[in-house]
């Protein structure tokens, strides 16, 4: 089946190739983050646009299935009722408003998808007290009016060597029988993911490595959990790769032996370690090459999902009573 998709706060397109995987054809796609575009462009050959809030539905092309990876805010639940929006005096966007989830939900309300599946952190499902999940699928079920099944847990452990848990929110326009994915069971280790040849430049220095030791002492002194992470070779799993690995690398980190300083992994092992194609090009400095794979998905996570949301989209049998869980009470389905 083919079928047609938007790919929004895109990063550098780990969704896309994902949903290209399984027939997709991206018809829109943006990202507020110049060097995310960059490398964007580079692998796909269409820059997005820029910040979604600046553009209008109208803009955006007709399409079956939006995904977004969309930041999570803070998001009020009280404010003040914003009559002008939608001839709605209540609901998405008076809780909403100024958070970047009141624009997927306003693309939702304008071009109605058949399908929409929005990633996030774990943190998502937890965050102010519960209440920013249940906003949003307030939203997206009683105000939006779709069929949303209940938030999928899924740890890329199974696909890659990375402990890396994600929520994906999946909603259709008509009821559908949607099987939540099952991730196949691989493990690979973290040495199937290393270069053999390493350039020095991604060996910690020796200050770097005395202070990282100093700090991880001090804090187990104190009863904290805090410091570096090295990884067991050659079998051993890494810590969720963040944003932040450019600074110092230290939590995922690689052992040299002999007493020798660790060394950071380079940007072409964030790649596989987020199960990007060696093809994937990095335009991009260092710096923000970690940025961009830190704040990525791993791709043959996504991958299943959107099998799972094809297969859905083809069957056209009945549909059980029970097929999206409505006695979910927000019950998490994991993995």
């Amino acid at each position: 089946m083919n079928f047609k998709f938007i790919d929004l706060f895109c990063g550098i397109g780990g969704m896309r190739i994902a949903f290209e995987s399984v027939g997709g054809k991206c018809v829109f796609s943006s990202d507020w983050d110049k060097h995310a575009r960059t490398t964007y462009t580079a692998n796909f050959g269409d820059e997005p646009t820029g910040d979604i809030r600046k553009t209008p539905s109208s803009a955006i092309p007709k399409h079956d299935v939006l995904v977004a990876g969309f930041p999570c805010q803070p998001f009020s639940i009280s404010g003040v009722s914003k009559k002008n929006s939608l001839g709605r005096p209540h609901g998405f966007l008076d809780r909403t408003q100024g958070t970047l989830f009141f624009e997927v939900a306003r693309i939702i309300h304008d071009k109605r998808p058949k399908v929409f599946v929005l990633e996030n952190v774990k943190n998502l499902i937890s965050h102010d007290r519960g209440r920013t999940m249940q906003t949003i699928y307030d939203t997206l079920e009683t105000e939006l009016g779709y069929h949303v099944y209940p938030p999928l847990l899924l740890n890329a452990r199974r696909v890659v060597p990375q402990n890396r848990e994600r929520v994906f929110i999946v909603g259709f326009c008509t009821k559908k029988m949607f099987a939540p994915p099952v991730l196949p069971d691989v493990s690979p280790s973290i040495a199937s993911i290393l270069d053999r040849n390493v350039d020095e430049k991604y060996v910690l220095s020796e200050k770097l490595w005395n202070y990282l030791q100093a700090y991880a002492a001090k804090h187990r002194a104190a009863g904290n959990g805090f410091g570096y992470g090295m990884v067991d070779l050659p079998n051993g799993v890494a810590r969720t790769l963040s944003a932040r690995y450019y600074k110092d690398g230290s939590e995922i980190l690689i052992p040299r032996g002999n007493g020798k300083p660790p060394r950071r992994l380079t940007p072409r092992e964030c790649a596989r370690l987020m199960g990007f194609p060696e093809t994937f090009q990095i335009p991009v400095s260092d710096t923000q090459a970690y940025r961009q794979f830190g704040n990525s998905v791993v791709v043959p996570v996504v991958r299943a999902v959107a099998a799972s949301v094809l297969d859905a989209m083809e069957y056209d049998g009945p549909v059980l009573q029970d097929g999206f869980g409505y006695a979910r009470q927000m019950s998490l389905i994991e993995q």
